[in-house]
């Protein structure tokens, strides 16, 4: 006879209580709770709304984490849920209920590996990065059931999130609702506040706002970021320049507008994750900012961008900035700009700095020579990339030669050197296939590489790019 483990014994009581859904809901009053986890995701993946329902009614625990299990969209069974929360605001609950947090997030929750014995694959992460929930502990205490979310928002929103919306909006002074990671693309000012006056700003911990604005609009934002004293994280992107007639006006209401987002900053205590793409307007404003922080910046992101000379000359003074762990300035051209600051932030950062990004800065050998000393300090360094600047191979190889204590090193991509290419500005490919090894052999004299790419700029026939890694990969036009 086999022995079945406990995870198998609860998947086939499960399977036999969804064949008879009245009896599966007459039972759950003595249901032992150690069931109600595999029930309930067995329920909830079959689309039994009833059963769904009643057990929203009787759970047990602190915390349904339902949000991971919706990994395929359905309005329904997602009602239902919302519709057990009405039954208890309604006092109409099961005696047995000791629920206090309503959890709709999409990350992968430890809850139901606990519950369940498994890593199911439903409740993996579905956004950009994973994200681990932690179960509320028996002993939290809510006054009004507490509903958490992420929210992405549109101007056209999928079925379900639109009911959510409304649902939540008619019920906002009898729950407390909570939004940890808001979105937001396109959406008219007038109707972001109408949402922010559901779910509280002060609860929101990463905010990505991609709107299309202009920096006047922004500015009429600017108090709810304020109120943002959780964040985390924030990034900012797509803020054009007002369209007033007239120069003088212009110029004087958007340093108006500037000042009033930028003092926002210095009520972000919690602020540890910057991204700023492509924001015109903070050009001799970036310090301001970065004065305003209360506590170090772990990431700075601030790309596509022209950075004045004044800004960069203030990074090595700012406090923010001095236990960075990744910093990205793809696009910010610096091929006009001195150096040194940049070089003695990279000197301040090189006990914390893990990532590095400066692809398509315009720096030639005059710029990397002068940072070679700072990289050489970065021994954390996991990620480097160098791509589209002008670099000879003499100072490429130096660069190289310089890195023997990237022992942490993972990935790392630099521009194939400009004598890969002829006069005209072509990809000579017999010279490539011929440099880009040479490079790699002359750092393996120095430390074993994980993975290095070696890129040309695109092709200016096919638009693709020449790339050496493990061997050649050329554009169609050489193949």
């Amino acid at each position: 006879m086999s022995v079945q483990t406990p995870a198998t014994l609860r998947k086939q009581a499960s399977q036999a209580l969804l064949r008879n859904e009245d009896l599966a809901i007459s039972a759950l009053e003595q249901l032992p709770m150690e069931l109600f986890p595999e029930l309930f995701k067995e329920a909830f993946k079959g689309r039994h709304t009833r059963i769904v329902k009643a057990m929203v009614a009787a759970w047990p625990f602190p915390c349904l984490p339902v949000g991971t299990l919706m990994k395929t969209p359905d309005l329904e069974t997602f009602q239902a849920v919302l519709d057990a929360v009405d039954m208890q605001l309604a006092r109409k609950f099961h005696p047995r209920e000791k629920i206090k947090e309503l959890d709709l997030r999409k990350g992968r929750h430890d809850f139901w590996t606990i519950w369940t014995g498994t890593e199911d694959g439903d409740c993996s992460e579905s956004g950009d990065e994973e994200r681990v929930v932690k179960v509320l502990p028996r002993y939290a205490v809510r006054r009004r059931l507490k509903v958490t979310v992420d929210l992405c928002l549109r101007l056209r929103l999928d079925e379900e999130q639109a009911y959510f919306l409304q649902w939540a909006q008619q019920r906002k002074g009898s729950l407390h609702l909570c939004c940890v990671r808001m979105k937001i693309w396109a959406l008219p000012l007038c109707r972001i506040k109408e949402i922010l006056s559901v779910f509280h700003p002060r609860h929101i911990e990463e905010l990505e706002l991609n709107m299309g604005w202009d920096v006047s609009t922004l500015a009429l934002f600017a108090s709810c970021l304020g109120q943002m004293r959780s964040l985390r994280k924030l990034s900012l992107a797509r803020i054009y320049k007002n369209t007033i007639r007239t120069i003088n006006r212009t110029a004087d209401r958007e340093e108006k507008c500037v000042r009033k987002l930028v003092s926002q900053f210095s009520k972000l205590h919690c602020l540890q994750n910057l991204s700023l793409n492509g924001i015109y307007f903070l050009r001799d404003h970036v310090k301001q900012v970065l004065r305003c922080l209360r506590s170090p910046l772990e990431t700075l992101s601030i790309t596509g961008y022209i950075l004045s000379e004044s800004d960069l000359n203030d990074f090595p003074c700012c406090h923010s900035l001095c236990q960075l762990k990744h910093l990205d300035m793809r696009g910010v051209v610096l091929l006009t700009l001195d150096p040194m600051p940049l070089r003695l932030l990279l000197e301040t950062v090189a006990h914390s700095l893990q990532s590095l990004d400066l692809e398509g800065c315009g720096m030639e050998d005059s710029q990397l020579t002068l940072l070679t000393p700072a990289l050489n300090l970065c021994s954390l360094l996991t990620k480097v990339n160098l791509c589209d600047n002008d670099f000879s191979m003499p100072i490429l190889k130096d660069l190289l030669l310089h890195t023997a204590n990237w022992s942490k090193m993972n990935g790392e991509q630099y521009p194939a050197p400009l004598e890969c290419y002829d006069d005209l500005g072509y990809i000579d490919t017999e010279r490539f296939l011929h440099i880009c090894p040479e490079l790699i052999n002359a750092l393996r004299a120095k430390r074993q590489p994980k993975r290095i790419v070696f890129a040309t700029d695109t092709c200016h026939k096919c638009g693709v790019r020449c790339v050496y890694d493990l061997g050649p990969r050329l554009c169609p036009c050489w193949q």
